[in-house]
């Protein structure tokens, strides 16, 4: 088998209304896919391609690309990743995580397996929150508490909201609203995006602590690894962080650093499915648990995959309004708080192109 071609294509659309976290707002949602065509007709769909600089580097690799045999992975995400010109930290590393998902989408499609079987077939039920809690016009914290019970009603036993963006009274008292909605029985996570320096999320994670918080995520900068050891050392929240650290080398040192006992590790961000794999044996060697940031549509596979696979984030329509319009196939929350794989071959992510259609940003062909 042969790579013949690959392409790009970018999806952009507004949502409801801007949220906010901690420190950034986003008025758009968007789709990023890679498509990798072969000579015998199995195409595999990457994730996360959107942006200039991503696109740029998907046309510079695609060269060393076409002609090689898309089953290895392995030989072919080193090929790529060449730190003194592409790769390391940052957009390329992003871009070479799109092309090596879409090439482990060939890979269970050639062997007629769902991606989570073909990588070790852990379970086939996946422990998720959804997430939410966003600052927003007008939402006080009725609204706040609303949105959590809907999650619940809609069948989560966790859910997840933001802090950070307001002042320290103001998020305690957030955090009181949703624990008060949801009940003792619904875990709730609180994530900070960064916005804190520890001495400040040591003193938020003090008056929280009451409301019987799940974890604290992404407290301090992604890289003050000694301030996530610090908070970790003062409060008895469990600290989670990782989302933006990149490859097995960026792991290593958060873990040595002792900076969290939770790794959000994306596959979007830190290396693609290669790379996950290696974070995730990694993390199992320190008994630490992973639970994935972003794309749950990539991210289940992953988590059902792995003995230490912690719990999904899911987003819902509240976050995403094309959530149950991108693909064909949506995961769903089961009745007992779980979501489960798509069981296709590959990953299960087949674009609905005729919902997408309005949104596309463009379509480029990155060579032939």
């Amino acid at each position: 088998m042969k790579i013949t071609r690959i392409t790009t294509e970018a999806f952009r659309w507004p949502r409801h209304k801007p949220i906010s976290n901690g420190l950034h707002t986003y008025t758009h949602s968007g789709l990023g896919l890679v498509k990798i065509e072969t000579d015998e007709g199995i195409t595999g769909i990457g994730l996360g391609s959107e942006g200039a600089i991503a696109e740029a580097t998907i046309r510079h690799l695609t060269p060393m690309l076409i002609g090689e045999d898309p089953i290895d992975v392995e030989r072919l995400w080193h090929k790529m990743w060449v730190p003194k010109l592409i790769g390391r930290r940052g957009m390329t590393t992003r871009a070479i995580s799109a092309i090596d998902i879409g090439l482990w989408d060939i890979r269970a499609k050639v062997a007629g397996m769902p991606l989570y079987k073909m990588l070790g077939g852990y379970r086939d039920r996946v422990p998720t929150y959804i997430a939410g809690g966003y600052y927003e016009e007008g939402k006080g914290l009725r609204e706040l508490a609303d949105e959590m019970i809907v999650n619940v009603e809609m069948g989560a036993r966790a859910i997840k909201m933001k802090i950070g963006g307001v002042s320290i009274r103001e998020d305690v008292e957030r955090v009181k609203t949703v624990r008060d909605a949801v009940g003792p029985d619904v875990k709730v996570l609180v994530d900070a995006n960064c916005a804190y320096r520890h001495w400040e999320a040591i003193r938020i994670a003090k008056r929280i602590e009451e409301f019987d918080v799940y974890w604290f995520e992404e407290p301090v900068g992604a890289d003050d690894y000694e301030g996530h050891r610090k908070l970790a050392e003062a409060t008895s929240i469990p600290i989670a962080t990782g989302e933006n650290e990149y490859t097995r080398y960026g792991f290593r040192d958060l873990i040595a650093h002792n900076s969290a006992a939770i790794l959000n590790a994306d596959a979007k961000i830190l290396g693609g499915v290669t790379e996950f794999m290696k974070v995730a044996a990694l993390a199992q060697a320190h008994d630490l648990d992973i639970a994935p940031h972003g794309s749950q549509d990539i991210h289940i596979h992953l988590v059902a995959a792995i003995s230490n696979g912690l719990i999904l984030e899911f987003y819902r329509d509240s976050v995403d309004p094309m959530w149950g319009k991108m693909y064909h196939h949506t995961l769903r929350v089961n009745d007992d708080g779980t979501v489960s794989p798509p069981a296709v071959p590959g990953i299960g992510v087949d674009p609905n192109y005729e919902a997408l259609e309005p949104f596309r940003v463009h379509r480029e062909v990155a060579t032939a």
